[in-house]
């Protein structure tokens, strides 16, 4: 029995030191990372898109996307259905239930599971579809604030720890990750084995409200990821095209070169080494995406904007 044990401890040793991004190699992966979505149009009163594109990633896994025809900000929502309980994290854009079928739309592809509504983080484009699903039977919707976070996840000591989230059959961990916003979160599923990291990592240009916040975060979701298997870190937005470094400008509405969702799990390494090099809050450019501080009419406008939604 020692012996046993001891080759299992041994191979969990050899395991975390595989290096993340070889996680992700996979086919199923692959697919996801060459896929183009719906990227809006240069005439929206002619676009065909639909409000929600739906893929279907496997039978329990699904990434939505609003149109940016609705939003030129085209959030993604992320739908993990367990086998009691289906985690939508963020709601869109768009309230207007007519426009933006959400509540419809998640019923639909998680039929007779309770559904749980959570944020990445508090910002109006996470979470303005929230009306929908609010006052539905079998619905719980997370308030997208400090309090209503730390309630439901039950962190004390709030940006350490993390939370467990059991969906039946499928548990998921969750990660404070403030730095872009006070309440983000980041959301790791072993099944699919995503990293969700909402606005703290996408491809696109990042505005960070606390530097030294973000460089907890980003140390934290570091050495998360080379202690799990990470097949993709997968953010909340496109912003970035398919030429490294280049990005579009706020308030696009067509993007018909857009970079790919997909972000491998080394970009955490190399922005943990960029911001442990930085003490003073300046502009990290790469060719996956860009980060930057935001100044104090940003940050004005920001903490406006969150005690509107506490």
């Amino acid at each position: 029995m020692k012996s046993k044990n001891r080759s299992v401890c041994l191979l969990a040793s050899v395991v975390a030191l595989i290096p993340a991004s070889l996680w992700a190699d996979t086919p199923a992966n692959t697919a996801l990372r060459d896929k183009q979505w719906i990227h809006g149009a240069e005439d929206c009163e002619v676009s065909d898109d639909p409000a929600i594109e739906v893929h279907r990633y496997d039978d329990a896994s699904y990434i939505l996307r609003q149109s940016k025809c609705l939003s030129f900000e085209a959030p993604f929502m992320f739908l993990l259905v367990g086998t009691k309980t289906a985690l939508l994290l963020d709601s869109g854009a768009t309230e207007d239930a007519f426009d933006f079928p959400l509540y419809e739309t998640v019923r639909a592809l998680a039929v007779d599971k309770e559904i749980l509504l959570v944020h990445s983080h508090s910002h109006r484009d996470h979470r303005l579809g929230d009306a929908q699903f609010e006052g539905k039977p079998g619905v719980t919707v997370v308030k997208a604030s400090r309090v209503g976070m730390t309630e439901f996840f039950g962190f004390s000591n709030w940006p350490s720890g993390e939370s467990r989230l059991e969906l039946g059959d499928r548990e998921l961990v969750v990660l404070p990750t403030p730095g872009h916003q006070e309440e983000a979160i980041t959301v790791y599923d072993p099944k699919t084995q995503w990293l969700l990291t909402g606005d703290t990592v996408y491809p696109g240009y990042i505005y960070i409200k606390n530097w030294s916040a973000y460089r907890s975060s980003i140390e934290r979701l570091t050495s998360f990821s080379q202690a799990h298997p990470v097949s993709a870190v997968l953010g909340a937005h496109i912003e970035m095209t398919r030429t490294p470094g280049q990005y579009y400008p706020v308030g696009t509405n067509y993007q018909p070169e857009e970079a790919s969702l997909v972000l491998d799990a080394t970009i955490l390494v190399a922005l943990n080494n960029a911001l442990a090099g930085r003490d003073t809050p300046s502009e990290i450019p790469r060719d996956e995406l860009i980060v930057a501080p935001m100044n104090i009419v940003q940050r004005g406008l920001s903490n406006f904007v969150r005690w509107l939604s506490q």
